[in-house]
């Protein structure tokens, strides 16, 4: 290999890395900016609409340990163990940190709304307010933004990757 074909690796090498680096953060930021509206209706009329953003795993954690009780087990040497999970909670815990925080202030922290509804924080208001197929639809909506829901080309794409 002569001294310019060398000098061409390091080119493409370079320009590869720059490709590369150019990629991961659009990635980043993409997925940071990505927002969606969600519109809550009944009956054909529309009565509120919030923004929701993706999720990090690290949010998705933290809305599932905000959810579970834990228990001393102490035949483990007193360790925590996980004892449940209150699903409708963790579920509250996930639209309530999905929603952009501007949306968040002025719809689940409420504090008119918490008075007249009767409840002490924004998930609980989720709770009173959403039904549980607006929940779930919600909830999709948040995971198709979050990279959970892949489209078959993305599929596809993971598959290559694979083989």
């Amino acid at each position: 290999m002569g001294t310019q074909d060398k000098h061409i690796d390091q080119e493409e090498l370079l320009a590869s890395e720059t490709d590369i680096l150019r990629g991961l953060l659009e990635a980043a930021t993409a997925a940071q900016e990505e927002t969606k509206t969600i519109q809550i209706s009944r009956k054909g009329k529309v009565l509120f609409l919030f923004r929701i953003h993706p999720l990090s795993e690290a949010e998705y954690n933290d809305c599932r340990e905000k959810a579970t009780t834990y228990k001393k087990n102490k035949r483990m040497g007193g360790f925590r163990m996980p004892e449940d999970t209150d699903t409708a909670r963790y579920r509250s815990n996930l639209i309530y940190q999905a929603t952009v925080d501007e949306d968040r202030k002025s719809v689940w922290n409420n504090k008119a709304a918490w008075d007249q509804l009767n409840v002490l924080s924004g998930t609980q208001l989720i709770e009173k307010v959403l039904l549980p197929g607006e929940k779930d639809a919600v909830i999709e909506q948040i995971d198709k933004l979050s990279g959970y829901d892949l489209d078959e080309d993305d599929v596809e794409a993971v598959d290559i990757v694979k083989n």
